[in-house]
């Protein structure tokens, strides 16, 4: 399992700046952020917050979580896409995307282990914040099978802003590793009984979804212009994210458990 890395190390890693002469994209993201106004502001709000302490001890979850939730909805697209989806060679690349927002607070825990993914989505069914982005990622990420990458014309773009809504919620993903782009919720289905179906439903949109898997591919390859175009002035970064398609619209009042079979199963096949 990888590390989480305590406040002394991390504080660097997320906010220092490093030189990028071995070719870290990451670092690369992270200093067009420091150089834009308004995305080191929105990043040094949520670093502060997750790297803070609660009055309980440990870290202060809900804080922090908001705090992410703000910038990805406020901050330029393009700087805050690069730092979630920055491409990686080699290990230290990726252990510094891992590390984008503080895991040890905003994904893992509390407990040493991680939970069965029903937890995390009952309490994202019942949660007007995460509900709607987890809808919204189910609609825009849903793999069509007739195309080569998984995504139809321009869902990808929709599926990463549906994907980077989800940091701050109860379902958080992260990267799972150090050696891919894999990623997915802290959560396993070990503990599922007899629900254990609808479980791996929801966690194979993660783990086995060919349109965000595409996606996030599509975003390395079209990196070196993406932070020449930092913001986008007629856009809307905080409606977008939670845009929802008529489909989504559609399905807003029925349990989300009731639409995983609908959403995820066929396109896993």
């Amino acid at each position: 399992m990888v590390r989480c890395l305590g406040p002394a190390l991390l504080l660097p890693l997320l906010l220092g700046s490093v030189s990028s002469v071995g070719g870290n994209r990451c670092v690369d993201a992270a200093e067009a952020c420091t150089a834009d106004a308004r995305c080191q502001r929105l990043r040094s709000e949520y670093v502060a917050q997750c790297l803070g302490r609660a009055a309980q001890g440990g870290c202060p979850r809900a804080r922090c979580r908001r705090a992410l939730r703000r910038f990805f909805a406020r901050g330029p697209p393009a700087l805050t896409h690069a730092l979630l989806f920055c491409p990686c060679a080699g290990p230290a690349c990726a252990e510094r995307r891992r590390q984008t927002f503080v895991p040890s607070c905003a994904f893992s825990g509390p407990g040493p282990a991680p939970p069965s993914c029903l937890e995390p989505l009952n309490f994202c069914e019942r949660s007007r914040v995460c509900r709607p982005r987890l809808l919204a990622f189910q609609v825009s990420c849903t793999p069509a099978p007739s195309a080569p990458d998984g995504c139809l014309l321009d869902q990808g773009a929709r599926c990463l802003r549906a994907y980077a809504g989800l940091v701050g919620t109860a379902v958080t993903p992260n990267y799972v590793d150090n050696v891919s782009a894999r990623v997915a919720p802290w959560c396993d289905c070990g503990a599922s009984g007899n629900l254990r179906e609808d479980c791996e439903a929801f966690r194979g949109l993660f783990t086995r979804n060919r349109c965000l898997d595409g996606a996030i591919q599509a975003f390395a390859s079209g990196w070196p212009p993406v932070l020449l175009d930092q913001l986008n002035p007629q856009g809307d970064p905080e409606h977008s994210l939670l845009q929802v398609s008529s489909t989504g619209r559609a399905l807003e009042r029925r349990s989300l458990l009731s639409i995983l079979p609908v959403l995820a199963l066929p396109a896993l096949l």
